[in-house]
């Protein structure tokens, strides 16, 4: 049976998985960088020789759950996005593996974005890969993006992605890190933030800041710095952030809905499986949301864009 191989080696997260074409089902493995207690990432240099000693140790993983599989090609994630300049160097160890399991295997190896593989990732755990070749909108909310793109079919890349609407600063998911950081958690923090948040007993005004559909994230960092000066719980601190990051989230639908009526909304990337930003978001404009395990960065989309490059009908 024709099985496609997904490979995605991103800033945070070491991660592959294998489409089964005939099922439909994915099966993945991934596994969290290493991050110091109390810093807020890797440097490119050290992501890469984390993914060198996690990626092989995940293929091994992932493999012996499986029965015996004959791979028909194998997608990678080869940069952020889709444009020439987009480039990363941590994908470059995902790419070397990819490239020689081709090569050993004789069989295509084809490339694709970071970003395409978070809305395959979503439309596949929200029961949508029908729109694979149609056109629609899709908000990519991660720790490095914080961009609304409309999708329409590609070619090479399956996905042509054209932003409409993205950060002028800081990303949301860097601000989600830094808070959580301030606050004492563990880095990526929007798990632990998200509980937090939870248990807030306070609610504080949120004001956003938008430049022709663009928006600025950095003032979020600035404000509860201040609450924690002031002595504000962790918990209600963690409430204004997600309640900030939400309002940008709402703000930019609400714009993608006015400028492309009707299109299907798909929201990815790991900001986007926060329980009160899901279900604010949900309740006002509808959409699409990745599971919380498909939201985070992970190589599911990378796997069955592989096997659509390959001529396989998904939806």
């Amino acid at each position: 049976m024709p099985y496609y191989l997904g490979i995605d080696t991103s800033n945070y997260t070491t991660s592959a998985a294998v489409f089964d074409s005939q099922t439909g089902q994915v099966i993945h493995r991934k596994k969290l960088l290493p991050v110091a207690k109390g810093s807020l990432g890797l440097k490119q240099s050290d992501a890469v020789f984390a993914h060198v000693k996690q990626l092989p140790q995940i293929l091994e993983e992932l493999f012996f759950d499986l029965p015996p599989v004959s791979l028909a090609a194998v997608g990678v994630s080869a940069r952020p996005r889709n444009q020439e300049d987009s480039y990363m160097p941590c994908f470059l160890t995902g790419k070397l593996a990819a490239s020689a399991i081709c090569s050993v295997n004789r069989i295509p190896m084809y490339e694709f974005s970071h970003q395409c593989g978070h809305i395959a990732a979503a439309l596949y755990s929200a029961g949508r890969l029908d729109l694979v070749g149609k056109e629609f909108i899709a908000f990519h909310f991660s720790g490095g993006t914080t961009e609304c793109v409309h999708v329409r079919p590609g070619n090479e890349t399956v996905f042509d992605t054209e932003i409409i609407y993205h950060s002028l600063d800081l990303k949301c998911g860097q601000a989600i890190d830094r808070v959580g950081g301030m606050l004492g958690l563990s880095f990526p923090a929007g798990k632990e933030l998200d509980a937090l948040s939870l248990n807030a007993d306070k609610r504080f005004p949120v004001k956003t800041t938008f430049k022709d559909g663009n928006c600025c994230v950095s003032g979020l960092q600035n404000q509860c710095e201040k609450l924690l000066k002031q002595g504000e719980s962790k918990e209600n601190i963690a409430r204004f952030c997600i309640d900030s990051v939400c309002k940008i989230v709402w703000q930019m639908a609400d714009n993608a809905r006015t400028q492309y009526p009707g299109l299907p909304l798909i929201f990815s990337g790991g900001v986007m499986s926060n329980t009160l930003i899901n279900q604010k978001i949900s309740e006002d404009f509808g959409g699409f949301f990745a599971e919380p395990q498909f939201s985070a960065d992970n190589a599911a989309g990378t796997s069955i864009l592989a096997a659509v490059r390959d001529g396989v009908k998904v939806g």
